[in-house]
């Protein structure tokens, strides 16, 4: 650098550090967007919360049934992944129905059905 160049500083946040003098609009524009984005995701959060007090699910319509988690618990016992089992399983209602489940959606059945076995055997 030479003596006399100036640059902003940023001491925290997405762009800490040093910047040239010539980027300052970027570096200004982009602290907006992080901000920006946090904001929107804070206000996404809250609207969901909500919803959840008032009795409302969040997310798309349910696609399990009760054929669907019954082969899908047999199909984890012979400790299969989650894509094999997604693979062999087929929607059978909703919009989808006829296509394969993710195996984020096998993963998040498990896991409620896991969830509630647990709290079953705790209130017992």
């Amino acid at each position: 650098m030479k003596a006399g160049d100036a640059g902003p500083e940023f001491l925290t946040g997405e762009l800490e550090g040093s910047h040239e003098p010539s980027g300052i609009v970027f570096a200004v524009l982009a602290a907006m967007s992080g901000t920006e984005r946090e904001y929107i995701r804070d206000r996404t959060l809250e609207g969901h919360e909500s919803a959840r007090k008032c009795g409302k699910t969040i997310g798309g319509a349910g696609i399990a049934d009760e054929s669907m988690l019954s082969m899908t618990l047999h199909l984890r016992e012979q400790e299969m992944s989650l894509r094999d089992i997604a693979a062999r399983l087929v929607i059978s209602k909703s919009a989808k129905k006829g296509q394969h489940p993710s195996p984020a959606t096998v993963m998040r059945m498990l896991r409620e059905h896991d969830e509630q076995a647990a709290a079953e055997l705790a209130s017992a």
